[in-house]
């Protein structure tokens, strides 16, 4: 006799289901793909202009995932809204969001000023550990377990790419190798994903009443 499923758990696994279309992996691959073009823009444009000029592609990235979602992705499962205690969850999540890239933006600053004077594996150790905190915090309020994979492997780019620059002498402390590697395992689980879910949900028919037949 199946058991029965308490409202918490279906409120769960729907937000999953509403949720996981691997859009805001591809999102997120893109978003990182920043380590690993900005270090060679950055002698051309300086460090500060080799990010911002991928401002306008995040843009354009995130203005195209919301149209991909209300064109796409919402006539094939449909429109969810969520109860009061998800909403404080996720309202909980942007402000928890919101306070690790501000102490990762912090910690950029620092990094920036004090070039060249601290040790590149303890910048290395305290971006990773940001970055994994801040994944396992989001996994953890969104319920979504893969972003515990994605912040193991953020985490550990910063670190496996200055073993790579001391030990193989790989340009740029080895971000190209490593972020190039994890945006590209987000962008292919996400694009995976999604096309998962466009072949099980296909567009449902319209069917014409009898009498207009």
């Amino acid at each position: 006799m199946p058991q029965p499923i308490s409202l918490k758990d279906a409120e769960r696994k729907v937000f999953n289901t509403a949720s996981n279309d691997g859009l805001w992996d591809i999102f997120l691959g893109c978003y990182f793909l920043i380590f690993v073009i900005a270090p060679y823009l950055s002698p051309i444009l300086g460090d500060f202009w080799s990010s911002v000029v991928f401002l306008p592609l995040w843009g354009l990235v995130f203005l195209s995932i919301r149209l991909i979602r209300k064109h796409v992705v919402s006539p094939r499962v449909g429109v969810v809204k969520f109860g009061s205690a998800r909403k404080a969850r996720l309202t909980r999540f942007t402000v928890v969001m919101l306070v690790v890239n501000v102490i990762a933006l912090i910690m950029g600053f620092v990094a920036a000023l004090s070039f060249g004077k601290v040790p590149g594996q303890v910048f290395s150790i305290g971006f990773g550990m940001a970055l994994l905190i801040g994944f396992s915090i989001a996994a953890y309020l969104l319920d979504i377990n893969r972003l515990y994979i994605y912040g193991l492997l953020v985490g550990l780019s910063p670190l496996v790419g200055e073993w790579l620059y001391i030990s193989r002498n790989a340009s740029h402390h080895g971000f190209p190798i490593t972020f190039g590697t994890t945006a590209g395992i987000m962008i292919l689980a996400g694009s995976t994903i999604f096309l998962r879910l466009l072949r099980d949900n296909p567009v449902p028919k319209v069917e014409t009443p009898s009498g207009e037949a």
